[in-house]
């Protein structure tokens, strides 16, 4: 049996909220060595010259703490198969949960170029995600802001995130240095800073001397990308303050080390504010609270910090103010771009890392989608299936689901786009609608209970190879143009609507069942036609490859999901009915295809 090619692997990384360890040792090869632990339920461990793996598998080595009065149990032992990491390539991380640990582990980008075996050509397509994340692969920020004022929440809902999974969010204890870091979105690593305590005066100090720090880092990627300074909105009639001496202090005095640092103030608690000025009896509640923002909050901080240049949003965590903390990452993300956009050349790593890093806004997941295919290398002379293979990889790296299993970059997944791109042909202006099964009418018509027991079925045949047009070279059939945007607009309008029906739950791992939904909500929609009907109607004679990707930018950012049908199936789906997993391919009887 021939051995696996070797991996190179660049850190290891193992979480497990309530998974109760002492020690962590890595074993391969020869080797044995302990993992770090870095909080109380994060372990980690960073490999400055990337280790090579020759063996077949990857072991870990759990040593559990001892319960008093019972007897040690016996080391527990986690095996991954090599073969299986090297599956997932190109993506520069394998992920995998077992038994609650979530075991993360990072590829160098050696290990990705030699996926396709040592007779690749150094001058194939490699995604430019690829690239950028080895630049910059996470984006850094620092949050400051008193315990109490709604920062975890913040953090949350923003990054898509349980709360449980970022280690040592506890109320009152922060440690500026330490990397928190989520296994359910690694593309963001926080700091976090409590307030400027009046009883801790050393902590203005701290928080300089950290900044200062991070400014001297060579690599982008160890510099602070975003500081949000969040204060409490305060009830002025109720004796509640905006700042405190500490806060006053370092906004009169040290604002001068933010400069260069998108920073933005943000005003937590909003809806009390809402709440009391209705209590007031307010004819305007919405317009009171933003003239008491701005001259109660917002107009004394700029009278303080004088020409800071500071951005101010003010946000709440209740259901039905989100359009504060929508404004709050748009705003991170221009200013993140206006300080780092030109830094690294046409295409910036790290604005596209803050798009990836947020699980907020579906609109700037498209922008991103849109900045890859901008700075994807020309394809003539490939085939079409090796640039979609690539152009897949950036578009899902984008969107940034939490997904351990790597549905979103499989053989399947990739095969249910490439077919439906074959349905070009039937989605002329005026053509019928497709038909789908009974089964999947039930499940946008039953009752909760029910919808749980019933497969989804998929439009298309089991075991359906790529479709012979994907094999083609790019330039060889008439209408490989067509063919190309089609797959390109209905991958990105894939995965908008199932990032909008796992919005409230993204935190969850991505299952089958909901990509399923939300390509077959999409294959059935009036949107997917009428972007099919455009695509049939380009001249795809017009030379040039910019012709062809300034009508792909037209398609994905004119049709958004506001099909009447398509809104009223996604109104229909719980988010219960989308943890449920299931296989691929099922038949109406439910049974596992063959």
């Amino acid at each position: 049996m021939s051995m696996p090619q070797p991996l190179r692997v660049s850190y290891i990384e193992l979480q497990g909220h309530g998974y109760n360890v002492e020690s962590i040792e890595v074993i391969f090869d020869d080797l044995r060595q302990s993992i770090s632990r870095k909080g109380k339920y994060h372990f980690r461990e960073d490999f400055s010259q990337p280790l090579t793996v020759r063996g077949e598998t990857i072991s870990f080595s759990i040593i559990h703490r001892k319960w008093r009065f019972l007897p040690r149990r016996a080391p527990e032992v986690i095996e991954v198969n090599v073969q299986d990491i090297l599956s997932k390539l190109p993506a520069q991380k394998f992920q995998t949960v077992c038994n609650r640990l979530v075991i993360t582990i990072g590829l160098s980008p050696s290990s990705v170029s030699d996926s396709a075996g040592p007779s690749r050509d150094p001058n194939s397509l490699h995604p430019t995600t690829e690239e950028l994340l080895n630049e910059c692969p996470r984006f850094r920020i620092l949050v400051i802001g008193q315990s109490g004022v709604g920062k975890s929440t913040l953090i949350n809902r923003a990054f898509g995130i349980d709360q449980a999974c970022v280690e040592n969010f506890e109320p009152g204890k922060a440690d500026i240095e330490k990397e928190l870091i989520s296994p359910q979105n690694d593309r963001f690593v926080l700091h976090d800073s409590k307030g400027f305590e009046p009883a801790d005066g050393n902590n203005c100090e701290d928080v300089k001397s950290f900044i200062n720090k991070r400014k001297e880092q060579e690599h982008v990627k160890d510099q602070l990308h975003a500081v949000w300074l969040c204060f409490r909105t305060p009830l002025a009639r109720h004796g509640e303050r905006l700042l405190e001496e500490g806060a006053n202090t370092f906004l009169q005095k040290d604002t001068s080390v933010l400069q260069n640092i998108p920073t933005i103030v943000v005003f937590t608690k909003y809806d009390k504010l809402l709440t009391d000025m209705a209590i007031q009896k307010k004819a305007d509640p919405d317009a009171a609270a933003k003239e008491y923002l701005q001259e109660q909050c917002i107009q004394p901080i700029q009278d303080i910090v004088k020409d800071a240049k500071f951005s101010y949003v003010a946000v709440s965590s209740d259901v039905g103010h989100e359009q504060g903390r929508k404004h709050l990452i748009e705003l991170t993300y221009e200013k993140v771009t206006e300080t780092f956009g030109s830094q690294l050349g046409t295409q910036s790593a790290v604005s596209v890392v803050t798009l990836m890093a947020q699980r907020t806004l579906p609109h700037l997941k498209i922008e991103g989608s849109i900045a890859t295919l901008a700075s994807s290398p020309s394809f003539p002379g490939y085939t079409i299936q090796e640039c979609l293979e690539v152009i897949h990889t950036d578009i899902v790296s984008v969107w940034n689901f939490h997904d351990p299993s790597q549905y979103l970059g499989s053989k399947e997944f990739r095969e249910l786009m490439i077919n439906m791109v074959g349905t070009i042909d039937e989605s002329s202006a005026g053509s019928a609608r497709l038909i789908r099964s009974s089964t999947y009418n039930t499940i946008t018509e039953a009752s909760a209970p029910l919808v749980l027991l019933v497969p989804v079925i998929l439009p298309f045949a089991v075991g359906l190879a790529f479709a012979q047009w994907a094999y083609e070279t790019y330039q060889r059939l008439n209408n490989v143009h067509q063919r190309f945007m089609a797959y390109i607009v209905d991958l990105i309008h894939v995965l908008e609507i199932l990032f909008t029906l796992t919005a409230n739950d993204n935190q969850k791992k991505l299952t089958r069942r909901a990509i399923k939904i939300a390509f077959n909500a999409y294959h059935d929609s009036e949107m997917m036609r009428n972007a099919h009907a455009q695509i049939k109607n380009f001249d795809y004679k017009i030379p040039g490859r910019d012709a062809v990707l300034e009508k792909i930018v037209f398609l994905v950012r004119m049709s958004r999901i506001d099909d009447v049908d398509l809104s009223r199936t996604l109104g229909r789906i719980s988010p219960s009915e989308l943890e449920r997993d299931e296989e691929w391919h099922t038949n109406a009887d439910g049974q596992q295809a063959n």
